[in-house]
């Protein structure tokens, strides 16, 4: 399902109904380095679902939430031993104090600008102490993703169905449209969105500018290299310890 900012709290109450951690591929990538790590970001955290399975998980360390929708982080707060945040990666002012740090469900794909890229991967370097890493994951633009968000593909959660209209692919980005109905509603409920593509060489050259260092890039969650028509680009950074 593509992402979006879930302002209202309804909605995001189902986002984890449309999006089981358990089916995943990302979740359950991420988790063993958080759980390997003492202190976590999640930027983007969404609901929180992914930092609350680590603590199930028995992790005992700091974790963090960063989100700018704070109808999510009223889902994420149903846990109160994890610092949940409001606000993004222009607004964070954390100075080498995580081991790790982690943006899913493609939500490196909402910075829209060179100046936001950036931003985030400047705040990222700041947040992380020398030799932390950050791990994030973005779709491969060749897979062209987009011809799939049509309104023959519906979610459901509930009574709630969702489907997305994307528009074409231009010069980067793809704009789309998601449409939410119920039989309880008076009428349906729209939001729309914008996604950035990047492919390898241009995320490189940011991640490279910022004075991180890649460490691995596979194609797929089960770790296959990147490939001309995969479906992901999951990257994992490092800051270097000098």
């Amino acid at each position: 399902m593509p992402d979006h900012d879930y302002v209202d709290p309804y909605l995001a109450s189902l986002y984890d109904a449309m999006n089981p951690r358990e089916s995943s591929g990302d979740f359950a990538f991420y988790l063993p380095m958080i759980m390997a790590a003492e202190s976590v970001l999640d930027v983007g955290c969404g609901t929180g679902s992914l930092l609350h399975w680590a603590r199930e998980s028995g992790h005992e360390g700091r974790l963090v939430g960063l989100d700018p929708a704070e109808g999510m982080l009223i889902q994420a707060r149903r846990r109160d031993d994890i610092e949940w945040v409001h606000g993004d990666l222009s607004t964070a002012a954390w100075d080498s104090e995580f081991d790790f740090a982690v943006m899913t469900g493609h939500a490196f794909q909402v910075l829209l600008t060179d100046d936001e890229l950036r931003t985030a991967f400047s705040a990222v370097h700041r947040a992380l102490r020398p030799g932390g890493r950050f791990g994030f994951d973005t779709r491969n633009p060749a897979a062209r993703a987009w011809e799939r968000w049509t309104p023959a593909n519906v979610w459901e959660a509930g009574e709630v169905r969702s489907w997305n209209d994307a528009g074409p692919f231009e010069n980067g980005y793809v704009s789309f449209k998601t449409t939410y109905e119920s039989p309880n509603w008076d009428a349906p409920q729209y939001s729309e969105s914008t996604l950035r593509f990047l492919d390898v060489p241009s995320l490189n050259g940011f991640i490279e500018d910022a004075g991180l260092v890649v460490d691995e890039q596979y194609g797929y969650w089960d770790r296959t290299p990147v490939t001309g028509d995969g479906p992901e680009i999951v990257t994992i950074v490092r800051r270097p310890l000098t």
